[in-house]
């Protein structure tokens, strides 16, 4: 059946991790634990060559946005940035933080908030925005937000952020009601109206996209969508345009000063990045800078 098939897509996700994060051994750290707070601040990572970046994006479009930054690097700064590619968000915020990486461009704030706080990453900041890349609602089995049948199995991102994301995103079609749609940590579990009776089922980021046969509704982030062939403009509903999910570069505070990260930054944040991200996107991004 079907369904069997979306769950066993399920199931593998956990199998998805780096696509390559090549790189030197990172740095040994002394660490000290401040008995109050029980976290771990690590010293600072070695000198690397300030003429070269090692930075983490997600595979897929935002891969190819991010080589023109890239370009741009080079031409104006002489900065060489080296990308590693990630098919999956869980990974490349540890290595910003244990020196594998010295900066990563593939999140919005809330993410980085809880994935910091979960995972003790003390020494991450925010060093620049790049883009928002509206969350949409795809489907093949309806065309319109009043088709949906009632019981209709609906996927949304699993990982916390952008779950909360997603339901609030739902709030705003008139599928449900939250208990606190400014709660941007929000669960299924304050779902307070669930007047369709839909099955909301929590799954992997990256598989949602790609079990439309299976799922009547899939909220789905650009990166994911982009990777079916899919744009914001395929979806039966998409995010508004002044979401406050804007996407960030994020670094390290021994690194965030620094003339390579900084020249990253500026090289991202040109015109020529802005028009790479409309047509890949398909005009479903909106500058953050």
């Amino acid at each position: 059946m079907k369904a069997n098939k979306f769950f066993g897509l399920c199931a593998l996700a956990s199998g998805i991790a780096l696509v390559g994060c090549g790189g030197d051994k990172p740095a040994q750290t002394d660490t000290k634990t401040d008995t109050t707070t029980q976290t771990t601040t690590a010293t600072a990572c070695p000198a690397g060559d300030p003429n070269k970046i090692k930075v983490g994006v997600m595979s897929g479009p935002e891969h190819k946005v991010a080589e023109v930054a890239a370009k741009v690097a080079q031409e104006k700064y002489g900065l060489v940035v080296e990308y590693v590619e990630f098919n999956d968000y869980a990974l490349p915020n540890t290595a910003v933080s244990k020196c594998d990486l010295d900066a990563n461009a593939m999140q919005h704030k809330p993410y980085l908030d809880k994935d910091s706080q979960e995972k003790k990453l003390d020494n991450l900041v925010i060093v620049g925005n790049t883009f928002v890349y509206p969350l949409a609602g795809y489907a093949k089995k309806i065309k319109s937000i009043s088709e949906l049948k009632d019981g209709a199995i609906v996927a949304v991102p699993n990982d916390p952020s952008n779950l909360a994301r997603a339901l609030i995103l739902l709030e705003k079609q008139g599928l449900i009601k939250l208990k606190d749609n400014t709660n941007l940590f929000s669960t299924s579990l304050d779902i307070v109206e669930n007047p369709k009776q839909l099955k909301i089922k929590e799954v992997d980021t990256s598989i949602a996209a790609r079990a439309l046969d299976d799922v009547d509704l899939a909220v789905v982030n650009n990166t994911y969508a982009g990777q079916v062939g899919l744009t914001a403009n395929d979806g039966v509903f998409i995010e508004d345009k002044d979401s406050p999910y804007v996407n960030i570069i994020v670094a390290r505070a021994d690194n965030k000063d620094s003339d390579a990260i900084k020249n990253f930054v500026q090289a991202y944040q040109s015109d020529e990045v802005e028009a790479e991200a409309k047509n890949q996107f398909k005009d479903g991004v909106v500058k953050g800078w």
